[in-house]
């Protein structure tokens, strides 16, 4: 049976050192802040960014939570992110998704300073990341959060087989970059990839963030493969699962993620450790 890579102890312990490194900044007359910008009324984005707000202040990080109505005009919220770029007590700017149709989300992540973007979405630090190049800067929470876990459990990334199941700006593409700049082996799979079999059973490190439930079952994994799932979806009796089976792949696998309990914890951790990052970089030169 797999190990349980066990995301909540991981974050709790990420979360500790993060309070300690903001303890040190108040102590030096810094206090790290944070910008959350939430539009409209999503049931989902209303809970992550109440979870993410409480979670900062609970560490000692100054929180802003600015919510707007579902029909602002995007030149008010760039107005407000521009507001936000020269207010020396925020060092983080993250904009919560969905945003409505109507809202042109590519202009309004490229208004946020790139020394601010704490969810790693600006296309310098994503050019960064690509680039592998040499200087301090923030990259995607999830996968930050995945390459933390890997490391604690000290999972051997250099000259092994990774496959990442999905291409999002949000988990897929950075994951594959990061995996890439620690000198593993990456196949990178999506929805159109044919004979997905051949591709699993191959891979050393197998992360799925398909957004398909149950995508991946045990006949597909090598044995011995360490899976991270990255899916979340809820069932008919409010439970959640993963896109991996998880009964069918933990007696292959050697470790595994569970769902819940896994990768979600380590996102919002990871959050306000680059909070924190943003804020020493900015001070530090």
């Amino acid at each position: 049976m797999a190990t349980l890579i066990d995301g909540r102890t991981v974050a709790k312990e990420v979360n500790k050192n993060t309070a300690e490194r903001v303890k040190r900044l108040a102590n030096e007359g810094i206090v790290p802040g944070l910008a959350v910008i939430l539009v409209g009324d999503d049931p989902a984005s209303k809970i992550y960014t109440r979870m993410k707000d409480k979670k900062a202040k609970k560490l000692g990080i100054h929180s802003v939570l600015s919510t707007y109505p579902e029909d602002i005009r995007q030149d008010e919220l760039l107005h407000d992110i521009r507001r936000f770029n020269a207010d020396e007590n925020i060092n983080g700017i993250l904009i919560q998704e969905p945003l409505p149709k109507h809202l042109d989300g590519d202009k309004l992540l490229n208004a946020i300073d790139p020394g601010k973007d704490v969810d790693g979405f600006h296309p310098f630090n994503v050019g960064c990341l690509y680039n592998n190049v040499n200087v301090n800067y923030p990259v995607s929470c999830t996968p930050r959060g995945i390459m933390t876990l890997l490391k604690h459990y000290r999972v051997k990334l250099d000259g092994a087989r990774a496959l990442v199941i999905g291409r999002s700006i949000l988990v897929g593409k950075p994951m594959a970059a990061l995996l890439e700049n620690a000198n593993a082996t990456v196949t990178v799979a999506n929805s159109h990839t044919q004979n997905l079999t051949e591709l699993t059973k191959q891979a050393d490190i197998l992360i799925v963030a398909a957004g398909v439930k149950h995508l991946i079952t045990g006949e597909m994994v090598k044995q011995g493969a360490v899976v991270i799932d990255v899916g979340m979806h809820r069932l008919a009796d409010k439970t959640l699962t993963g896109d991996v089976d998880f009964d069918s792949v933990a007696p292959v696998a050697k470790m595994i993620t569970p769902v819940p309990g896994g990768v979600g914890p380590m996102t919002i951790a990871s959050l306000m450790e680059q909070t924190v990052d943003l804020t020493e970089w900015s001070h530090n030169g």
